[in-house]
């Protein structure tokens, strides 16, 4: 009898899900973040006004998890066009005081959307905004740093046992939008569709995060919303009720979602989305181990190029705003130190999930390039590969965009009030970068 029940007992056992004993704690927080007044919009230098309205809500969002050895990390995903790196530090060190999490656990990734305030005149100074305005911006970007707080705070306090499994997908989305004014351009995209699914104890899903490489501009109105990305989430969390969903941006910076235009368009592509990330979750996700490593450097990426006092001054007579005022500023750096930079220290950021998943996390506006080699690099199976994280700097060119100009080659920088285009070595620093950071993670 004793021998029946010890094996009823061992069967039992063996029909636990492995979920329930992985090691895994996992906690999620949406926080709204949607302006209380009219808010300049950010993205777009064509905007002559303010905004109008609300077509849906923004959010930052944050995954707390917690592995075998007891180490939290965040990934915080923002509904904005950017983030600067004095902001990311600012909330790292609140972070890191409050909870002790340090920097390289910490990841603040923004879905690029172009219906979003400006926060404290971030990325670009070529807004034509008025005093009231730049008000307003401050303001709205002192609550930001709260109410991301808050999120990040209740997701470590929602922590629970869970599971984390990893798949992807494909879209359609995005087209290579160097190819719009130059068809001659070859025309990469990466339509892959990573998604980390996170279930509790008993098996119901509580998170999906989602990524893609694409700007989210498919409106360009004066109303606030995440764009596509947005109606992503929308779709997943209606799909899953009671399961949040958090949009991670790729490297999109040469990447639009085509055709554009007006809300039945980006609804469009934003189901797409969701029904791909729909057909990654109802199919065989791969199980994601702990522990998690991760690291976090700044490399410094030379400037090429540098612009000269007389071609600053010579801006400054240009009819368009969004060239005088980035001149401005500069000479007014010029004036201030003597001299412009040479380089800019760059973000690069790795995490790695056990021998399950590696998550590479880049800064700035980064070409589709880095995605494509980095996960030819390292396995595109098991590689997700993010850009426009930790701090929105400027585009970052690949070699190749940077040889062929245009705007992400180099034309934008400008707009970023940057002293210069970056070299064409830029690519190979990151990589090389990146590299690093993959062997230390991976001991």
């Amino acid at each position: 009898m004793m021998n029946r029940i010890g094996a009823l007992f061992l069967l039992a056992a063996s029909l636990v899900p492995a979920f329930a004993q992985t090691g895994w704690k996992a906690g999620v927080a949406k926080v709204a973040i949607t302006p209380s007044e009219p808010m300049w919009l950010a993205g777009f230098a064509a905007r002559t006004k303010p905004s109008e309205g609300v077509r849906q809500d923004i959010f930052v969002s944050a995954l707390a998890l917690q592995d075998e050895t007891g180490k939290t990390s965040v990934l915080v995903a923002i509904d904005l066009v950017g983030i600067k790196r004095e902001m990311a530090e600012e909330l790292a060190a609140r972070c890191e005081k409050l909870y002790g999490i340090t920097r390289d656990r910490l990841v603040f990734n923004v879905s690029h959307t172009h219906s979003a305030p400006v926060v404290s005149e971030d990325l670009t100074p070529i807004y034509d905004m008025n005093d009231a305005l730049r008000e307003a911006s401050r303001r709205y970007s002192k609550v930001f740093v709260e109410k991301t707080m808050d999120a990040i705070g209740k997701a470590i306090h929602d922590l629970a046992p869970a599971n984390l499994t990893f798949g992807q997908g494909l879209a359609g989305i995005a087209v290579n939008r160097r190819r719009v004014s130059r068809r001659s351009l070859p025309g990469p995209v990466d339509h892959d569709v990573p998604v980390l699914a996170v279930r509790d104890a008993k098996g119901a899903l509580r998170v999906v995060v989602v990524g893609y490489a694409c700007h989210a501009t498919a409106l360009n109105d004066y109303l606030i919303s995440n764009d596509w990305p947005g109606f992503a989430r929308e779709a997943i969390e209606k799909a899953h009720p009671g399961a949040t969903a958090l949009f991670v941006q790729g490297c999109g910076a040469d990447s639009n979602s085509l055709p554009r235009g007006g809300e039945a368009l980006a609804r469009k592509h934003g189901e797409t989305l969701a029904a791909a990330a729909e057909q990654v979750l109802k199919g065989k996700m791969k199980p994601v181990a702990g522990p998690l490593r991760t690291a976090l450097e700044c490399v410094d990426v030379p400037f090429h190029n540098i612009l000269t006092r007389e071609e600053l001054q010579k801006r400054l007579e240009a009819k368009q705003l969004m060239y005088r005022k980035p001149a401005r500023v500069l000479l007014d750096e010029l004036d201030r130190n003597g001299k412009l930079p040479t380089s800019y220290p760059y973000p690069v950021q790795v995490w790695q999930f056990g021998k399950s998943l590696k998550f590479i996390v880049l800064g700035g506006e980064t070409v589709v390039d880095y995605s494509l080699r980095l996960k030819g690099q390292y396995g595109f199976d098991d590689t997700w590969v993010a850009g426009y994280s930790n701090d929105i700097l400027a585009y970052i060119p690949s070699k190749r965009v940077s040889q062929e100009g245009g705007y992400e080659g180099g034309e934008a920088l400008i707009l970023f009030a940057r002293p210069g285009v970056f070299s064409a070595a830029v690519e190979e620093i990151i990589v090389e970068k990146v590299g690093d950071l993959v062997a230390r993670t991976s001991n």
